[in-house]
């Protein structure tokens, strides 16, 4: 919790050294945290050389996103939707792909009770929207959008939308959390709106890139987890230095959280591996997503009751970077939908989709 200490990277299982590239990156990340622009900005920049999942650097990817995340999680959650969505423009191979970097993205496929996004063929090749699509954060910021919308054929399809185009309207959400503030998720709607088709009906959730960008997004929360960690250690040794030795239920959770945080670090670094080998593109890479987010959300949210535990009240009350970060990993752990999720597996388990 120095304010003054050096970004450090953070490592992912038996991935090499972090270039010195990716130090220097955080130390702009700090400098930017909280500013909005300058965190787009910032994305669009490290957006045009980024490893994308799948292409051999999945590892690099996700370090890429942990160690950013862990300087600031708001700044997690600006640049993995943008890289996000530069992957799957660029495996779907559209045209847009070659000039993407150069604009600030989203991608919004969340679905909302009382609204409804369509898509309606435009006799050009494009698409028209029409409707309301929930959680869109930033929205207003963002220069364009991957966005799912629903075609006539009954099926989902994703979009690549301008949201500086005519008939697109943000609505500012009254957004109360204490958490991501500077990350307001609301309605945008759509009135006739010009839309570039990204694959076929289907073809957005049925993509290997799906399950690999879910996973991405746990990088994040394991940066984020990392972070506090950090927070707990530096806190027993500032502590010490005061004449006050940790005892033993200290060490004892410090030990946990070192447990954990070295057993999910090498369950990302064996995904990768294992997604740039080529064995996690097909109908089971979805599993092993849900597998990875599960066990990834478990313990940050074990390590951060661990952490608060220890620590107590001061930090959360005094200490603004910490409290931001338990307050903004909290909600952004939160697109994990804890036993839903596992509920889910459960089924593709029953089903045969399973190593044991």
């Amino acid at each position: 919790m120095d304010p003054e200490a050096k970004p450090r990277p953070v490592r992912i299982g038996s991935a090499a050294e972090p270039p010195e590239t990716l130090a220097m990156l955080l130390g702009a990340v700090r400098d930017a945290a909280g500013d909005v622009p300058a965190l787009l900005a910032l994305a669009r920049e490290i957006g045009r050389t980024a490893p994308r999942p799948g292409e051999g650097s999945t590892a690099r990817l996700w370090e890429l996103l942990a160690s950013v995340a862990s300087v600031d999680v708001a700044a997690g959650r600006v640049l993995e939707p943008h890289l996000d969505a530069l992957a799957i423009l660029a495996q779907a191979g559209t045209p847009l792909a070659d000039s993407s970097t150069d604009r600030a993205w989203g991608v919004f496929a969340a679905e909302g009770p009382g609204l409804l996004l369509e898509a309606t063929p435009d006799g050009a090749g494009n698409y028209l929207l029409n409707g309301s699509k929930p959680w869109c954060s930033l929205a207003a910021h963002l220069d364009g959008a991957v966005l799912t919308a629903h075609r006539a054929d009954g099926g989902r399809a994703a979009f690549a939308v301008d949201l500086h185009a005519p008939g697109v309207s943000c609505e500012t959400p009254l957004w109360t959390s204490r958490g991501l503030r500077e990350i307001p998720s609301g309605t945008v709607h759509f009135d006739g709106v010009s839309a570039v088709p990204v694959g076929g009906s289907g073809w957005y959730f049925k993509r290997p890139g799906f399950a690999w960008g879910g996973m991405g997004v746990a990088a994040c929360w394991f940066g984020g987890a990392v972070a506090v960690a950090r927070d707990f250690s530096s806190a027993l040794t500032a502590a010490a230095v005061n004449g006050r030795e940790p005892d033993q239920i200290a060490l004892a959770h410090l030990g946990e959280t070192d447990r954990l945080l070295a057993s999910v670090s090498g369950y990302l670094a064996r995904t990768a591996e294992r997604i740039d080998a080529g064995e996690l593109s097909g109908p089971g890479a979805w599993s092993e997503a849900l597998r990875v987010r599960g066990t990834v959300a478990a313990a940050v949210e074990r390590i951060q009751a661990l952490v608060a535990q220890n620590l107590g009240p001061g930090p959360l009350a005094f200490n603004e970077e910490y409290g931001k970060r338990m307050a903004d990993l909290s909600l952004y752990l939160r697109q994990h939908h804890a036993m839903r999720d596992d509920a889910q597996l459960g089924a593709l388990t029953l089903k045969g989709d399973r190593s044991w």
